[in-house]
């Protein structure tokens, strides 16, 4: 592979380093203007403004990034991306106000996915999930957490995961696996809630096996897990030598954020209705608070307390929540707009919110999460005049061109043929 010098970059936004940003370091990002990139085998060698770029590199590619702006790829780290179907049957039930927990008692909701993909085959995952993906490339989405949970039993768990292997390896995004056999009670054991938190667990010793996964995730809510039964599958987990996180404190204040620093999580990820002693305790930990702003959209619910969180001294990234439920939209430039007008982030929090501090979340900030020299080169350029403006102008697509661990793969917001 050829060096490639990008240059002509208007204005380069990005955090640095590999630790996650909190509190008011959230806000410390660095601007480059006229700014250039040197890269030589999918990693970033030479960056600055262009009086700092050296000129006749040997076997150098000159690209001209015609004046876009640049960011480090961007990074959506909660997905629940291989489902079979859709959920649009339900749409009226949610305009008319019935809540989510209520269209989950009825058979709807997460149960209905879980039949479908139940049913559907590893090709038909595969090519809706490729579908979903190749629709967050176009909007610089550069690598994913991606979870299972619509299987609640070992077959289809494994074949979720699977496919999430598989398009790691073929699709460009690169995808981060995550086991969530804890996403429900499985109609079949309604009545034996104990049995099947075992099951769980047996099952993340198959999955471990299978170096299937890097990370357990439970849903701790009302009418789903409880804290204590959260807290015995995420410490075997744990046992078991997986990152561990939680849907905490998305509907009700059950204290899942408190548990997930007792546990050390990586993350606590929704907190639509998360406490102030929660939120204390997150700001004195390093369990990030993951916002997912896409879900209180589309559900009509208050937004996660993203000022109070930043405010104390917490780390907060943002993600998509991409689900057939509760946040149908692969948008990740919406999810950023979302953190910006109706979360209060500012320009820099958001980006931070949505590189360097999901990179941490994902095990990856050594290497993506921020453009620096010695990483790897995964850059979204936006057709914009400056940061403020990708968030200031909501509902299109900003991307010009993406590049994934050096190589173009989205050009002209069109996808390189060859990558795809």
């Amino acid at each position: 592979m050829a060096k490639m010098m990008l240059y002509n970059i208007k204005t380069l936004y990005t955090a640095k380093g590999n630790q996650a940003l909190k509190g008011k370091a959230m806000s410390i990002i660095e601007k480059l203007d006229d700014a250039f990139i040197l890269i030589d085998q999918g990693k970033i060698i030479k960056i600055g403004e262009r009086h700092q770029m050296p000129y006749l590199e040997p076997m150098t590619s000159y690209i001209d990034c015609k004046n876009a702006i640049a960011l480090p790829g961007f990074i959506d780290s909660h997905t629940h991306l291989v489902h079979s179907g859709s959920r649009e049957s339900e749409f009226a039930m949610k305009l008319a106000g019935m809540p989510y927990l209520d269209i989950l008692k009825s058979g709807g909701g997460i149960h209905s996915t879980v039949a479908l993909t139940r049913q559907a085959s590893f090709e038909e995952l595969y090519d809706q999930a490729k579908k979903s993906l190749d629709e967050m490339l176009l909007l610089g989405v550069t690598t994913i957490e991606a979870k299972s949970g619509y299987g609640l039993n070992l077959e289809t768990e494994l074949k979720q995961l699977k496919v999430i292997k598989a398009l790691n390896a073929n699709h460009p995004i690169e995808l981060s696996p995550t086991y969530l056999g804890a996403h429900a009670i499985p109609k079949e054991y309604s009545d034996n809630r104990q049995s099947y938190i075992f099951e769980v667990i047996e099952n993340m010793k198959t999955v471990a096996q299978m170096h299937l996964a890097e990370s357990v995730d439970v849903f701790c809510e009302n009418e789903v897990f409880s804290v204590a039964e959260t807290e015995e599958i995420l410490i075997a987990a744990k046992e078991m030598g997986f990152q561990v996180r939680l849907h905490a404190d998305e509907i009700h204040s059950l204290g899942g954020a408190g548990l997930a620093v007792r546990l050390n999580a990586v993350s606590a990820d929704h907190l639509l209705a998360i406490v102030e002693e929660d939120i204390d305790r997150l700001a004195q930990s390093e369990t990030i608070a993951n916002l997912l702003p896409q879900t209180a959209f589309y559900l009509n619910k208050p937004y996660a307390n993203a000022r109070a969180l930043i405010d104390k001294g917490a780390a907060v990234a943002i993600s998509s929540d991409y689900n057939p439920g509760s946040a149908p939209s692969e948008n990740f430039q919406f999810t950023m707009q979302l953190a910006a007008n109706k979360m209060r982030l500012s320009p820099a929090e958001v980006l931070v919110a949505s590189t360097l501090n999901p990179a941490v979340i994902l095990g990856r900030s050594h290497r993506i999460g921020t453009l620096e020299v010695g990483k790897q080169a995964d850059i979204t350029l936006l057709k914009a005049p400056n940061l403020e403006y990708v968030l200031y102008h909501f509902g299109i697509n900003h991307t010009q061109d993406v590049y994934k661990n050096g190589r173009l793969v989205v050009k002209d917001r069109q996808f390189v043929k060859e990558e795809l």
